[in-house]
Order: structure tokens, then C-alpha cells, then sequence
């Protein structure tokens, strides 16, 4: 008799591979939609806007961008998650933010990031810069550093609410070295980088397109990247770990990811077809233009990433106390 069961579960797994394997043939023989879980005019929606035109010309069907945005990326993520896995619905996903969410909001989230939700790609990341306004005596991290223990609780800095990844990363940066900052919670970039040049609030880690402007402007001071590297938009700027004596990497990370259940040779598709997308020049170039580092990762990579960024940003979020707005 286990033989029997074995022999039948092997059949159904072979005729599953078989189904999912024609219907990849096929696919994609409707428009497919792009689900952005943010406004418009955002990073993920820029990101988004820029993949669906290749893409749609890879797949040879017109890829459509759905703007879901509320609940800090979670109404549209959950409704990717709830929707058929057949490779006609995926999420332009702000995967920085949904991992964050994933344990800052997990008692009211009505999906799991892990479990309903099949990763596709790791397609660009946008790296934070630490800022200052010109008034802080501190012309490097180490004298911002030796100025927040002389002060502890004196300096402020900004971010985009509680869950925001700028906060979070600041949240960080407090924990690896032991000092002081008091959280100023504003509804949205825009609104941080006003005060921050108005004074009301002293520092900010940013996302490098948000501040770059006014960095080059003079009406910010950048002390340092939060990337491994030093990037190509500030390259007298150094990184953190240039300076410091701890390892530091932090990045808004974006991907592309389907509802689970989602055949593999669908997933398989879709990923080669985002490879070839981000291959043309024109694609890295205008996601530059946005701050945005073009990556090109397999799904399963894109898997070990997402349970790489939980596990970290919930270090964060439990050893700093971090609690939901």
C-alpha cells in the first residue's frame, strides 16, 4: 500500500510539473498587472513604471501598472497575495518596507510575506545617506558620532513614521553605537527634508534621490552612505563602514514577487523575462536617475534575501523597542 501511495503522489506531482510547464508555453496570453503598493511618483512606482515598458515587450503582452497604495504598502501587497497564482497579478514589491511590516505590524496584517507570496526577483536597491543640517558642528560621522555622546538627546533626527526603513536604519545606527537621537515622525520624505532644511530637525538618514539635490545645493551636509561601496551620485562621501568599526549596510531593496501557489515555470519565466529586461542600458540608466541600483537576482536568491532583511529588521525592531504608529 505505500508503495501505491507513493507511486500516485509521484503521478500527481509529475502531471502538476506537466500542467505548470504548458501553461508557462502560453503564458502570458493576457495582460499582466503590476501591482504598486504605493502612490504614484514614488520609488517602487518609478521602478515599477520603468520594468512594465520592457517588460511588457519581453513578455508581448502589455504589462499594466495598478496603483494600491494605503496601510504602508500592505493593502496592495495583501491583495497580491489573495489573488490567483497565475502569473496575470504580481506585486512591484518595497520589500524593505513589507519585511519591516512583517514584524512591526504582524498582528494586523491579514497576509504573510513568506508564505503567500512566491519572490520572482531582486530587481534594484536605493541606498540611504546619512544628513545633516548645516548647522550641526560635525563635518564627518565620527564628529557626529563624539557630538551625539556630548549631547545625548540633543540631536533630532527625522524619518517617515514609525516603519518607515529611514527609521529603522537609524534605529540601527543608534544600536551599533550606543547613542542618543530623539525620533521626529513625519507622514512623508518631503515633509522631513523641509525641516530638516529648516532646522526644526537635525538629521536624517535619507534615501540618496530624496536629499541629493539639496545636498549638492549645500543646504544638507552628507557624512555618509550606508552601502558597502561608495556610490557613483556621491563619491567623496564615504560609507559608513569606511569610518566606523562595526559593519553597516542598509538600502531600500525592491522585487518583484507573485501570489503563492504560482507555477514554477511561471515564476521561471517572468524571472528570465525581468533579466533580459534589465539588461538594456536605458533600463539602468533612467533607474539611476532615480537612485535606484539595477540588480538581477533567481527567485531562490530572491527568497534568501527577503528572510535575510525579516531576521535583520526584527534584531532592530525588538532590541530598540520599536512599536507601530
Amino acid at each position: 500500500m505505500r508503495h501505491i501511495i507513493q507511486a500516485f503522489a509521484l503521478a500527481v506531482c509529475l502531471s502538476c510539473d506537466a500542467a505548470g510547464l504548458a501553461f508557462a508555453q502560453t503564458y502570458p496570453a493576457k495582460p499582466v498587472r503590476m501591482v504598486v503598493p504605493f502612490p504614484p511618483g514614488g520609488a517602487a512606482d518609478l521602478i515599477g513604471r520603468v520594468l512594465a515598458h520592457r517588460l511588457s515587450e519581453q513578455v508581448g503582452q502589455p504589462v499594466i501598472v495598478d496603483n494600491r497604495a494605503g496601510a504602508s504598502g500592505n493593502i496592495g501587497a495583501e491583495a497580491v497575495a489573495k489573488a490567483q497564482g497565475d502569473g496575470y497579478t504580481i506585486l512591484m514589491g518595497a520589500l524593505t518596507s513589507h519585511s519591516i511590516n512583517h514584524t512591526l505590524e504582524r498582528k494586523v496584517l491579514r497576509y504573510d510575506l513568506e508564505r503567500d507570496l512566491s519572490p520572482v526577483m531582486i530587481v534594484a536597491t536605493v541606498p540611504y545617506v546619512l544628513v545633516v543640517h548645516p548647522s550641526v558642528p560635525a563635518q564627518s560621522m565620527q564628529e557626529f558620532i563624539a557630538y551625539a555622546r556630548a549631547k545625548p538627546g540633543h540631536l533630532t533626527y527625522g524619518s517617515s513614521g514609525a516603519g518607515a526603513p529611514q527609521r529603522l536604519a537609524a534605529e540601527m545606527f543608534k544600536l551599533k553605537t550606543g547613542i542618543h537621537m530623539l525620533h521626529v515622525p513625519y507622514k512623508g520624505s518631503g515633509q522631513v527634508i523641509n525641516d530638516l532644511i529648516g532646522g526644526q530637525v537635525l538629521a536624517a538618514f535619507e534615501s540618496v534621490p530624496a536629499a541629493l539635490p539639496h545636498i549638492r545645493g549645500g543646504r544638507l551636509r552628507a557624512l555618509a552612505v550606508t552601502t558597502t561601496q561608495r556610490i557613483p551620485m556621491l563619491p567623496d562621501v564615504p560609507t559608513v563602514e569606511e569610518v566606523a568599526s562595526f559593519t553597516f549596510e542598509a538600502s531600500s531593496t525592491f522585487g518583484i514577487l507573485a501570489p503563492a501557489g504560482t507555477p514554477k515555470a511561471i515564476i521561471e519565466r517572468l524571472n528570465s523575462a525581468l533579466a533580459d529586461a534589465l539588461q538594456f542600458p536605458d533600463v539602468k540608466e533612467r533607474l539611476l536617475q532615480q537612485g535606484a541600483f539595477a540588480e538581477s537576482t533567481t527567485p531562490e536568491e530572491a527568497a534568501r534575501r527577503i528572510r535575510s532583511e525579516i531576521a535583520m529588521w526584527a534584531k532592530v525592531i525588538n532590541e530598540a523597542h520599536i512599536k507601530p504608529d
